[in-house]
């Protein structure tokens, strides 16, 4: 329900799973506590260290990217923790993901430690440390299967349905006020279509784009979601095709066929962030292209819709 989301943090510094010694593998990782979590539950009778990291409570990964589990961090939380004092070894076992953000190199010449990278998944350390801290193929490699798509959808859709539940009382009393009707006969005809077009844009947008992704043409996740927008949009006009001879119907229709594509198209681009091959270049880049293209569908739909409501 994204309560606490970001914040749910843990302190950084040095942590025992079991009853590590001098000699037990130091595993590394950022103080976002479900980063934490996903580590220590893959650990059941193993005896390490586990040094967290200042991550700002961001995940491995995106901390990687954003700078906040990098070289600096990792040198000065060794520093800080003494480990050189604790352990005779001078390895660190770090998260393959965490790659990006860590120059291996500089923290040797800095701390005498190497980097050693671990596998993506923490379900991979037994075996990658059993192996002599060797990594096969498939340890390298990230997988982002349907399953692993559909887990990620409650948040995204969570996200949307906190800004629908803004925007929902302030279009009824719209819809209300506007319509050509009495107040709550135009909630009854009109209002609760409105409704019902921002949901299958959000049903469309962050829950049939994540599962159908690598089968809906383009490479762009704005283009991906335009499909699923279109036939949103066109399933909503077949089930209420009375009066489209009616101008104002026509008009109204009109109008949901340029705000549902623009929705669902702005929530599909969302989900770059929770995917696994996007680029921040590439997310920029696309922003720049599609962003004025849905704000220009919203504002000309709202017309047309407005304008539909007033005369009809």
């Amino acid at each position: 329900m994204s309560v606490g989301r970001m914040n749910y943090t843990v302190d950084p510094g040095l942590y025992a799973a079991g009853s590590p010694d001098s000699d037990s593998p130091i595993l590394v990782t950022g103080n976002y506590k479900m980063s934490l979590d996903s580590l220590r539950a893959e650990l059941s009778g193993l005896s390490v260290w586990i040094l967290v990291l200042d991550t700002k409570g961001i995940n491995v990964w995106c901390a990687a990217g954003k700078g906040t589990f990098g070289t600096d961090e990792v040198v000065r939380r060794l520093e800080l923790c003494r480990l050189a004092d604790l352990v005779s070894h001078r390895r660190l076992i770090l998260p393959q993901l965490s790659g990006p953000g860590v120059a291996a190199h500089e923290v040797k010449r800095r701390t005498g430690f190497s980097v050693k990278y671990g596998p993506i998944m923490a379900c991979d350390l037994r075996r990658f440390i059993d192996s002599g801290f060797k990594a096969d193929e498939a340890m390298r490699r990230k997988t982002f299967t349907t399953m692993e798509r559909v887990i990620l959808i409650p948040v995204e859709l969570v996200d949307a349905l906190k800004a629908a539940a803004k925007i929902f009382p302030a279009l009824l009393v719209l819809v209300g006020i506007a319509g050509p009707g009495s107040f709550w006969s135009n909630i009854w005809n009109d209002g609760l279509f409105a409704l019902w077009a921002l949901l299958a844009a959000m049903f469309a947008g962050a829950i049939v784009t994540p599962i159908l992704l690598p089968w809906l043409p383009g490479r762009a996740f704005s283009l991906k979601g335009l499909i699923p927008g279109l036939v949103a949009g066109l399933a909503l006009i077949l089930a209420r095709t009375h009066g489209l001879s009616h101008w104002p119907s026509s008009a109204e229709m009109a109008a949901w066929m340029l705000i549902i594509p623009a929705a669902t198209t702005y929530l599909s681009m969302n989900f770059t962030g929770a995917s696994t091959y996007t680029s921040l270049s590439g997310v920029k880049k696309e922003m720049r292209l599609a962003l004025p293209l849905q704000i220009a569908g919203v504002v000309l739909g709202a017309g047309l819709w407005l304008g539909s409501l007033i005369l009809g």
